[in-house]
């Protein structure tokens, strides 16, 4: 199975991050604050640029304030 950021599933995965952020009433910058990264990071994985791994994926959840398995339901 090619490994690719624009499949229909990863950009499912991207939406509901980027969802999750801005219910939350985060920016991309304020977020990336909170996860002790730059602005880009975030921008990056939302634009489909870069993948996250899934500590990543872990982190984001508690910054952003969402049970990480209820997005994974989400999915299926």
């Amino acid at each position: 199975m090619p490994r690719s950021n624009f499949t229909p599933a990863a950009a499912l995965f991207r939406h509901c991050l980027k969802k999750r952020r801005i219910t939350a009433g985060l920016t991309q910058r304020s977020l990336a604050a909170r996860l002790n990264r730059p602005q880009s990071f975030v921008a990056k994985y939302e634009s489909g640029e870069r993948r996250i791994d899934v500590v990543e994926f872990l982190e984001i959840a508690e910054a952003v304030g969402f049970d990480p398995s209820e997005l994974i339901r989400e999915l299926r």
